[in-house]
């Protein structure tokens, strides 16, 4: 799907859910903008607010490739704005920090993602904020939130440190060897803007019912907690020395790569060692249940599994497996994901041209929110730094072009 493209276009007449709200983001990196553009693909107009010069810190991401006026723009920004304006403001500038308490009111929700005190020391944290706009619904997004102290207070955090404190790398893995960073990409941002966005639709709701706005404050420690609620609970119940729970969820070897198989209950057992030929195994007093499948996984199973497979492809496998009731998927590289005719078919790679002579275009994700009375598209590029800043204040604030000339003098806007 291509910038300006429409699919499900003809639900275009209902609108979109939430065409109606308006939201004046103060943010950079991934984890709140992931969120914004995930409100502004369900119809919220979205006003992000960068620093004056190079703009928000995602542009500074690598690998970039370089805008229209020749500035580098990072993969972190290019794949989390779509569908967004810019306007640039020195926040640290008294008439900056002006333009954003005179913007707040018309906007439903102000979000920020700064390290937890940044907005207190710049003025514009939630009671700032509430002082002008009694009902607005303020997100919080941080490393450990912003409304309970703890020992992490003024911690700065990006993804993989809120995921490795909670526990997702010693989920699996050898407990002498060195813990993968990072290995399911930038969960601890992509995870928290979820539970982010939950967090503005439930205030939205809530200020529909009653008329009052609150404060959303959302900690990527907290959202990784939650995403890593297997490794919690398996801890309560004794399995203190790992979370592999006891049935088969493996990796195993086809002709052209790997692939996965989760089974853990009996009638899936018996349809698996049919499917791979061993029909024998639902009576072999090795293999009564899944802890003894769990066990025997290297010496019983795996030989005989991956002996089937070897002549045959992930994707046969997968079939031959899924025909027969067995859950199981192969294994893919970014290629085979942008590649796959489910992952085109459901507009989930988005496309944008590049700036700057390369012929390749920027890909990123789509929208995995599937509404039958809402159109997908059309995405709008990202945008450059502070380029909308001048129609904005006109739009809302109805400057003129000599007050947006000395702001722009003055520094406090760009």
């Amino acid at each position: 799907m291509e910038v300006g493209e429409v699919a499900n276009a003809d639900a275009a007449h209902f609108g979109k859910p939430l065409d109606d709200v308006r939201v004046l983001a103060i943010e950079q990196m991934q984890a709140l903008p992931y969120a914004t553009q995930m409100l502004a693909r369900l119809g919220a107009t979205v006003v992000k607010v960068e620093p004056p010069g190079r703009g928000e810190s995602g542009r500074q991401a690598l690998p970039a490739m370089v805008d229209p006026e020749g500035r580098k723009v990072g993969a972190t920004f290019l794949r989390n704005n779509f569908n967004k304006r810019s306007i640039c403001v020195d926040l640290k500038h008294p008439d900056g920090r002006g333009l954003i308490l005179r913007l707040a009111p018309r906007f439903d929700v102000v979000a920020q993602n700064f390290k937890a005190g940044t907005v207190e020391r710049l003025g514009l944290a939630y009671d700032d904020i509430v002082a002008v706009h009694p009902s607005v619904v303020y997100l919080s997004v941080s490393g450990f939130g912003t409304t309970i102290a703890t020992r992490y207070d003024g911690w700065p955090a990006y993804a993989p440190v809120a995921e490795a404190m909670a526990g997702l790398y010693t989920y699996m893995g050898e407990p002498t060897a060195p813990p993968p960073v990072s290995p399911m990409g930038a969960l601890g941002d992509t995870g928290t803007a979820l539970f982010s966005i939950i967090g503005v639709l439930a205030a939205l709701r809530h200020r529909d019912r009653t008329g009052e706005g609150q404060h959303v404050d959302v900690a990527m420690l907290d959202a990784m907690v939650a995403m890593a609620d297997a490794g919690v609970n398996y801890w309560s119940m004794g399995m203190r020395s790992g979370a592999s729970a006891p049935l088969i969820n493996h990796s195993f070897r086809a002709s052209d790569g790997w692939f996965i198989i989760q089974c853990g209950r009996v009638h899936q057992f018996a349809k698996l060692a049919a499917t791979v030929g061993h029909p024998e195994w639902v009576d072999d007093p090795r293999l009564p249940d899944p802890p003894s499948w769990f066990a025997h996984v290297d010496d019983i199973l795996r030989p005989a599994i991956e002996d089937w497979a070897a002549s045959r492809d992930r994707f046969d496998v997968c079939r031959e497996l899924a025909a027969a009731g067995v859950a199981a998927g192969p294994v893919h590289t970014a290629g085979d994901v942008m590649a796959d005719d489910h992952v085109r078919a459901h507009n989930m790679i988005v496309s944008m041209p590049r700036t700057d002579g390369e012929p390749d275009p920027i890909l990123g994700v789509g929208n995995p929110v599937k509404l039958s009375k809402m159109a997908e598209g059309p995405e709008t590029r990202v945008p450059w730094v502070g380029e909308h800043t001048d129609d904005v204040l006109r739009e809302e604030l109805a400057l003129s072009d000599a007050e947006l000339a000395r702001l722009r003098a003055d520094g406090a806007i760009e």
